[in-house]
């Protein structure tokens, strides 16, 4: 049993969480929280309000639309930012792809996840945030297992892994020089399990997507299930089905599967993930397996 002398794990890593967001107000002039409307996020969320409620967020939430989100999360992005009383600021890749000239990604599953950095490279400097905060944790990806929590990006929002600071008895150190900023991971040390823990024990409400429901889907030639969706260049060939299918993270519609499942309850969700032997990055996105390094690759180029 919990007691004050052994509180209960997630106590203690809410207790972590909360500590940096406050580092963050502390330490930075212009901080922001990047906000999805994944889970992770939303979960950033509720700890900010234990951090500073009654009190107004000493930061803004920003969305980086790529205009290939899910309908459920943009409905539950705006819902959520009423329901807060936060300022939102949302910046679209499609007027970045307009504004610089990008081309549009091609090919059948075509994402315009390589074309986010361009945004939130703009909007960091738009607004000169010297710190972002995400809900990036280390159980996700190899290269996200080696990044600090404070992780300091230079001029030109790019990741440099030997410039790791070191991280000792929960002292983080956000100096950094005019032009840098810091991207900030309070939930680094957290797992998939113990997010839906804390949005159990929280009782947190979430997009529908992320329990079971029927979907129309294409079969990949992996076996993976992809969302129907107007953004998909598909041939006559390609198998579209239905199924029952739940979303365990959520990114762009045209490169993020879904899982087939049965769980309409965080309860049933928790059962899942005892039994699941694949990471939900390794189980659902495309855009992580273009090569081996696929996202320490995005990250040095100034991707969160």
């Amino acid at each position: 049993m919990p007691t004050a002398a052994y509180p209960d794990y997630l106590d203690r890593l809410e207790a972590e969480a909360i500590h940096i967001l406050r580092e963050v107000a502390g330490q930075f002039e212009r901080p922001a929280l990047l906000f999805s409307g994944g889970k992770d996020s939303i979960a950033l969320t509720r700890l900010a309000e234990k951090a500073f409620r009654p009190g107004k967020f000493p930061f803004p939430l920003v969305h980086v639309d790529t205009g290939h989100n899910f309908e459920e999360i943009i409905n539950y992005r705006d819902e959520l930012a009423a329901h807060l009383g936060e300022k939102l600021i949302v910046r679209k890749v499609e007027d970045t792809i307009r504004e610089r000239g990008l081309h549009e990604p091609g090919g059948k599953y075509p994402s315009r996840n390589p074309l986010q950095t361009y945004t939130l490279l703009d909007v960091i400097e738009e607004f000169e945030f010297d710190a972002c905060i995400g809900g990036a944790r280390r159980d996700e990806e190899k290269a996200r297992a080696k990044e600090r929590i404070f992780s300091v990006r230079d001029d030109f929002g790019q990741w440099d892994p030997k410039r790791q600071r070191p991280e000792l008895w929960n002292i983080y150190n956000g100096r950094i020089q005019k032009g840098e900023n810091v991207r900030v991971f309070p939930i680094s040390n957290w797992t998939e399990l113990d997010v839906w823990n804390y949005i159990k024990r929280e009782n947190i409400k979430l997009p529908e997507i992320y329990f079971s429901h029927e979907r129309q889907c294409v079969v990949l030639p992996s076996g993976q299930l992809l969302g129907f969706s107007e953004h998909l260049n598909l041939d006559e060939t390609d198998e579209i089905v239905n199924r029952r299918v739940r979303f365990r993270t959520v990114g762009d519609s045209t490169c993020t599967a879904a899982v087939e499942s049965d769980a309409v309850s965080v309860n049933d969700i928790i059962e899942d993930l005892l039994l699941a032997k694949v990471s939900e990055r390794g189980a659902t996105r495309l855009d992580d397996n273009l090569s081996e390094t696929g996202m320490e690759d995005r990250k040095r180029n100034g991707y969160f």
